[in-house]
């Protein structure tokens, strides 16, 4: 991964944002910008370079791990003078308007940058600086995302089978999870969702002690974390024979994604996509059971920029990475949700999520 570059893209944006120089706290775009794994640290990036600032549990690792992603900083390691640290290294570029990352910084923190650390200089609120330039990735990025994904799809076929054995929604989610760390996954992406029979109409539901038998619709939506990066993916199983209610609700989920998948590309709104996916689902009659967005950018982040529904102004460009993931939720028949992880490409898109969509368990 160009690692080092990233740094030299943010410096290059400053002066667009109206400030002399941006404090990172976010730690995953400090990740980003630096390679760094740690739980504490700040960075502050300006036109002369960027100040990496961190305790001392950390000061090693910060050395090793910025090294090696060949990044270049000034790193102050210090276990109670982090004030002290990062004032002398704004005072030393000389720099008068400061950005904040306004998503990342508490009201509280806020006050206190204001009132004690940085009294005399005008603190601005940023919004997306990293978050920008993280969306599209490069091709080390890609090829994580990719593996992750590949784990995930290997995962699924191996636990696939064991949804015919009558487990709870509990224990299957749990094998699904070993599954994938014993495939070498670091850890799973969130908390796996499997949702059976009328739990399947939550969207979010947590596995629960509820066990699995014939007629079932099992959701499943699940990913694994790999060198950082996520893989986010949904197959809606069935267990026995689908009664032609559910069958319908997975022709017309299959049918919605797939249009979706279809209006990805470059250039393209990120409501469109939505919008594809949203019309089939409204045709069939079952617009109010359609309760989320489409789709959301996927990395560092499991949830992250471009967001894809009806009301992102999001554009895609080419190497972004977004979920499709349209679903059908009716209480009395369970849910249906089929959702791919896609990368975006000049005509189109190609899938990192690549397991089949039979419903058949």
């Amino acid at each position: 991964m160009d690692v080092a570059g990233r740094g030299r893209r943010l410096r290059a944006a400053l002066a667009g944002a109206e400030v002399d120089a941006l404090l990172v706290t976010n730690l995953v775009n400090i990740r980003y910008l630096t390679g760094f794994t740690g739980s504490a640290a700040l960075l502050l990036v300006a036109d002369d370079g960027l100040t990496f600032v961190t305790d001392g549990r950390y000061g090693q690792q910060a050395a090793d791990q910025l090294a090696a992603a060949g990044v270049v900083a000034a790193i102050e390691v210090t276990s109670s003078a982090q004030q002290e640290a990062v004032v002398a290294a704004v005072a030393s570029t000389g720099a008068r308007r400061l950005g904040l990352e306004a998503a990342a910084v508490t009201w509280a923190a806020q006050r206190t940058y204001a009132d004690t650390w940085f009294p005399d200089l005008d603190l601005v609120p940023t919004a997306g600086m990293v978050e920008a330039l993280r969306e599209q990735k490069d091709d080390g990025e890609l090829d994580r995302l990719a593996a992750a994904a590949a784990l995930a799809d290997a995962a699924l076929a191996e636990v696939r089978p064991r949804l015919l054995d009558g487990l709870t929604e509990s224990e299957l989610g749990l094998e699904l999870d070993t599954a994938m760390r014993h495939l070498g996954a670091d850890d799973v992406s969130f908390e796996t969702i499997v949702a059976s029979g009328p739990n399947g109409a939550l969207p979010h539901h947590r596995p629960g002690p509820r066990r699995i038998g014939h007629g079932d619709l099992v959701v499943l939506d699940f990913g694994a974390l790999l060198d950082g990066y996520h893989s986010d993916m949904t197959r809606t199983v069935a267990v026995g024979e689908l009664t032609p209610v559910q069958s319908r609700m997975y022709d017309v989920v299959a049918e919605a994604q797939a249009a979706g998948v279809a209006t990805v590309a470059a250039g393209v709104e990120a409501a469109e996509v939505d919008a594809a996916c949203r019309s089939v689902i409204d045709a069939a009659g079952w617009a109010d059971a359609f309760l989320h967005g489409t789709g959301h950018g996927v990395g560092l982040d499991i949830h992250e920029d471009p967001r894809v529904g009806q009301r992102s102004t999001a554009r895609l460009a080419d190497r972004c990475v977004v979920t499709v993931e349209p679903g059908v939720y009716l209480p009395e028949h369970g849910g249906v949700r089929i959702e791919d992880t896609v990368v975006v490409t000049a005509d189109g898109c190609r899938p990192l999520t690549l397991t089949h969509k039979d419903p058949a368990a």
